[in-house]
C-alpha cells in the first residue's frame, strides 16, 4: 500500500532513540522529509547517519531541542518549516517521568512532569498549527503510555499527565476537524526500549529479584507472551499519519500485545 508520504514533511520529537527513532526511520522508509530533535547533538548526529544508511533517504535531518523550553520549540518548527516549506506532521513524543508513588514527589518534580509530558505537547501543536491550518491539512499523533487506559502502579506522575494528553487530543479533535487537521493519541504497553528496561531495573530492584525474572514475569501478562518492538509500535504512527487514514481522529489506541484489559 502506498501511504502518500514521500516528500511529506515530518516533525518527529524525542527522537534519537526508542519510540521517536524507530518512528522516524519508518517515515523515511515512506520517502518523508524527516526532522528529528533531543536534546543531545551527538545522539541526534547518530540517529540520522542510522537511518540514512537503512534507507538511504537523504531528507533526514535534525535540531536539538529542549521540549521544556519554549523558544527552542518555536525554534524547531521554524527550522522544520524553513527546511521542507510546511509541516504535515507532527509527532509529540516525550521521555517518561520518574517513577514513584504520591508521597515521592514535591511540587518541583510535578511542575517537571506537567512541562515534559503535557505542555510540551500544548506548546508544539500550537507552534505547528499555523502551518496546517494555511494548507488545510495535517495529522498530529501523540505518544504517551498504556497508562491512559489504565493505571501503572509506581507511576503517578505518567498516569496523570497521560491522561491530559488524551483530553487535549480529543478536545482539539473537534476543533481542529474543520482544517482538515486529524490528531490522535497512541500509547504502547512493554516495548523493548530503554525506557521499559529501566522501568523494569527500578521494579527489580525495590523487590530486591533479578531484571530478567521482572521481564519474565511480565511477559506472563502479555497475551502475546512476549514484549513489542519499537518497529511494530512506529508502523501504527505512520499509518495513522498517512494518506490512508483520511477519518480517523480524536481516537486512543493502544499497542501492547493485549496487556491492558480496560475497555
Amino acid at each position: 500500500m502506498d501511504l502518500g508520504l514521500k516528500g511529506k514533511s515530518v516533525l518527529v520529537m524525542a527522537a534519537s532513540k526508542g519510540l521517536g527513532k524507530a518512528t522516524a526511520l519508518q517515515f523515511a522508509k515512506e520517502g518523508a522529509h524527516v526532522v528529528i530533535s533531543s536534546r543531545t547533538e551527538e545522539n541526534l548526529h547518530k540517529a540520522v547517519q542510522e537511518i540514512t544508511e537503512i534507507t538511504s533517504n537523504n531528507n533526514v535531518t535534525f535540531k536539538t531541542c529542549d521540549i521544556t523550553n519554549p523558544v527552542e520549540i518555536r525554534e524547531l518548527v521554524q527550522f522544520a518549516e524553513e527546511k521542507n516549506g510546511t509541516i504535515d506532521v507532527l509527532v509529540n513524543n516525550a521521555g517518561g517521568p520518574p517513577a514513584g508513588k504520591f508521597t515521592d514527589f514535591n511540587d518541583e518534580a510535578w511542575q517537571q512532569a506537567f512541562e515534559l509530558n503535557l505542555l510540551s505537547f500544548i506548546r508544539t501543536i500550537r507552534e505547528v498549527l499555523p502551518s496546517m491550518q494555511k494548507q488545510k491539512r495535517g495529522h498530529i499523533v501523540n505518544f504517551t503510555s498504556s497508562s491512559m487506559k489504565q493505571t501503572i502502579d509506581n507511576l503517578i506522575l505518567s498516569n496523570t499527565f497521560r491522561a491530559g494528553v488524551v483530553g487535549l487530543a480529543k478536545s482539539l479533535s473537534q476543533e481542529l476537524a474543520k482544517d482538515n487537521i486529524l490528531i490522535n493519541t497512541i500509547g504502547p504497553g512493554r516495548i523493548a526500549t530503554d525506557r521499559v528496561a529501566h522501568l523494569d531495573q527500578v521494579r527489580a530492584d525495590s523487590l530486591g529479584i533479578s531484571y530478567e525474572e521482572v521481564k519474565s514475569s511480565t511477559e506472563k501478562t502479555i497475551p502475546l507472551g512476549r514484549y513489542g518492538e519499537p518497529e511494530e509500535f512506529a508502523k501504527q504512527a505512520v499509518f495513522l499519519c498517512s494518506a490512508a487514514n483520511t477519518y480517523i481522529t480524536g481516537q486512543t489506541l493502544l499497542i501492547d500485545g493485549g496487556l491492558v484489559k480496560a475497555l
